[in-house]
């Protein structure tokens, strides 16, 4: 189960942080998205980048009831039992504070690293199946194809830590209804994919309470145009992946993401950022005038979001303009 905060309520908004961000900005970025009304901190965990655990740990150090959640820990990299030590402890130290996000990793990353990345599917149902019997306080006894753990418990005893996997794909979004607390999807989605991948995670979960997260890239000026030239080129990095393909065919936007692609492989930004238009910003963002982005917000929310998590900023001020416009009307009750 999802908690909720101190309070009781949720706000349905998350805050993202990628791991650039440098560790003199990390306590203001932190505390900027709590007095914004953050529900969550989600810390990224990108080879070659800050570590995520530390980061979460110095972020919920720098804040008093923000959750910090272990963004897609990957199993190739840190091996279940030391992904439940990581999430066991720093809930020892953070009591209720803390969320672990299991995913596979980034292609890209784990290439550079020299990483194989076998069956990630049933890579993930195993580490979903051995971090939950462990942060469950059982002595464990698992005999699988990707990991053995056998007759061993966590020392720390049973620490109540929510579940998230990072999931995008039928076969994962489907893992995720079935065995996890909650999903998250990637950042540029349009509302129809996100619609589409919540109609998956639905039919597996069936009953089952599964809390719908998604990564939201999101940027206001009072000037539309301005606010969709901030996020071009952050969209043209990500939309050329040869996932996201099914995400812009549903979205409706005309883009070509194979020439996308091939532009942003021969390093040349200036014809990437010509192939995302205004309307691609529109149909995958939450961006444009403070009405614009809460009548956006609203769309994602209506496709089935119960928290909406910004992403794409690592500036301060920004942060707060933008949290500012997407804060729910007082008395509002979202997620509970």
């Amino acid at each position: 189960m999802i908690q909720t905060s101190a309070t009781g309520k949720r706000s349905g908004l998350g805050v993202s942080l990628q791991g650039a961000e440098p560790a003199a900005n990390l306590p203001g970025l932190a505390r900027c998205a709590e007095d914004g009304g953050a529900d969550t901190l989600w810390l990224a965990s990108h080879l070659f980048q800050r570590d995520p655990v530390v980061q979460t740990a110095m972020a919920l150090s720098a804040t008093q009831r923000v959750t910090g959640a272990l963004m897609s820990i990957s199993p190739y990299v840190m091996h279940p039992v030391q992904v439940a030590m990581a999430a066991a402890s720093l809930n020892e130290h953070f009591p209720g504070r803390i969320c672990l996000c299991l995913g596979a990793g980034a292609p890209g990353d784990l290439d550079a690293a020299g990483v194989p990345r076998p069956k990630p599917v049933a890579t993930l149902a195993e580490s979903l199946e051995i971090t939950k019997s462990l942060l469950s306080g059982n002595v464990i006894n698992h005999q699988g194809q990707q990991f053995r753990v056998t007759g061993r418990s966590l020392e720390v005893g049973p620490q109540v830590v929510p579940i998230v996997l990072a999931a995008t794909g039928p076969r994962m979004l489907q893992l995720a209804g079935r065995h996890a607390d909650g999903v998250l999807l990637s950042a540029a989605t349009s509302v129809e994919f996100v619609r589409w991948s919540l109609g998956q995670v639905s039919a597996s979960a069936k009953t089952r309470n599964v809390r719908r997260i998604g990564l939201v890239f999101a940027s206001v000026d009072n000037d539309e145009g301005k606010a969709y030239e901030k996020l071009k080129r952050l969209l043209a990095f990500v939309l050329r992946g040869a996932h996201h393909e099914p995400n812009i065919t549903m979205g409706g936007a005309n883009l070509n993401r194979q020439a996308l692609y091939d532009a942003v492989a021969d390093n040349n930004w200036s014809r990437a950022v010509a192939m995302i238009s205004d309307e691609v910003v529109a149909r995958h963002s939450v961006s444009g005038t403070p009405d614009q982005v809460q009548a956006r917000l609203e769309e994602y929310r209506a496709a089935g979001l119960d928290e909406v998590v910004v992403a794409g900023i690592d500036e301060r001020s920004s942060l707060a303009a933008t949290l500012a416009a997407l804060r729910p009307p007082a008395g509002t009750r979202l997620g509970a």
